[in-house]
């Protein structure tokens, strides 16, 4: 059992905050609480695990008022809070694991709770996996280096460490602006190869152009004049 799933033991019920938006494992999420039935779970949540979940929902296109049973969310992990003197909190959650809503429960509270099933990805063949996350991984980092040469190298190029392959996916997902359809499509999967598979195809059709624009960009900021001769 993960560390993660580790910190789900004993729970039998979730709060459940439905948000427009899909938080992954390892994602950072700030939250600003100010409905009254919000700082009631806040308060409640805290004296227990600092766990609550995230589901995706949206009115536009759902025809219920709350997220449906069998949709998947993601555990948010308290880091951080700051109170405000009128009731309100700026707080920091990180995404912890997946989960899938399985009934709603009434405790008498003003805000959703659900009893849910925790999981993680499914058992994968490491013949295949490690060098498909290695492959990510260099694919990722070369991203990584174009963007920062494009922002004018301005900072430090930030040092990313190779994760564990399911832990990788999820950084890397959670790296890029993608729209909640994809996101929620890569949080729900529990292979991850078939996740990292996605993601590598993502990848190749984004790096060679990511490159070509950072070598451009580079360019015009030395006035044109550079080493490198680009086809365009």
């Amino acid at each position: 059992m993960s560390e993660a799933m580790d910190k789900t033991q004993g729970i039998d019920h979730l709060a459940i905050f439905p948000l427009p938006l899909v938080l992954l494992p390892n994602e950072l999420l700030p939250l600003h609480i100010f409905e009254p039935r919000y700082r009631e779970m806040l308060s409640d949540v805290r004296k227990g695990k600092n766990l609550f979940g995230i589901n995706m929902f949206t009115e536009e296109t759902n025809f219920d008022s709350r997220p449906e049973p069998g949709s998947v969310g993601c555990v948010a992990e308290i880091r951080d809070v700051q109170e405000m003197p009128d009731g309100r909190s700026n707080i920091v959650t990180s995404g912890l694991v997946r989960y899938r809503l399985l009934e709603y429960i009434d405790i008498g509270k003003p805000y959703l709770t659900a009893e849910v099933a925790f999981f993680e990805d499914d058992e994968q063949n490491n013949d295949v996996l490690t060098p498909l996350a290695e492959e990510v991984f260099i694919l990722f980092g070369r991203i990584a280096k174009a963007a920062f040469k494009m922002s004018g190298n301005r900072g430090q190029l930030p040092e990313i460490p190779m994760a564990e392959p399911e832990q990788l996916s999820f950084l890397v997902t959670a790296a890029f602006n993608f729209d909640n359809e994809l996101k929620y499509e890569l949080l729900q999967t529990t292979s991850t190869i078939e996740r990292l598979d996605r993601l590598k195809e993502i990848l190749l059709r984004a790096v060679d152009e990511m490159e070509a624009s950072a070598d451009i960009t580079k360019a015009a900021q030395t006035n044109g004049h550079s080493k490198k001769k680009l086809d365009i």
